[in-house]
C-alpha cells in the first residue's frame, strides 16, 4: 500500500466513514469567521506542527490557489517554532516551499 493516495484508500475501504469525514470538512468550509486562505494558513501550521507531510503536500497548493505568498506559507511553519520546537521546520518547510514554488 506504499505510495497509495490515502485519501483513495480512506473512501474505498470505509465510504460511509469517507462521506461523513467530507461532510464535517463541508461545514467547515461553509463557515464565514475566516477567509478561505486564513483557514488554509492556519491549518498548515498545526499540521506542520504535528510534522503531517501529506496534509502539508495537500493543503499548500490550496492556500497558494486561495492567494497566500510564499513568505506566509513560510511565516505560517516558522510560527510552529514556538508550540513545537523545530519539528514542524525539520519535517514540513522544505516540502512546504517545493510544494509552493512547483504548484499553479
Amino acid at each position: 500500500m506504499k505510495n497509495k493516495n490515502p485519501f483513495e484508500v480512506f473512501q474505498k475501504e470505509s465510504p460511509e466513514v469517507f462521506d461523513g469525514f467530507n461532510q464535517l470538512i463541508k461545514s467547515l468550509v461553509d463557515c464565514k469567521g475566516l477567509d478561505n486562505k486564513t483557514k488554509q494558513l492556519i491549518y498548515i501550521g498545526m499540521k506542520a506542527c504535528q510534522g503531517d507531510e501529506t496534509a502539508v503536500f495537500f493543503h499548500v497548493p490550496m492556500a497558494k490557489q486561495a492567494g497566500a505568498s510564499r513568505d506566509e506559507i513560510k511565516e505560517t511553519i516558522l510560527l510552529t517554532l514556538t508550540v513545537c520546537g523545530l519539528k514542524g521546520i525539520n519535517t514540513c518547510l522544505v516540502k512546504a516551499l517545493e510544494i509552493y514554488d512547483n504548484s499553479k
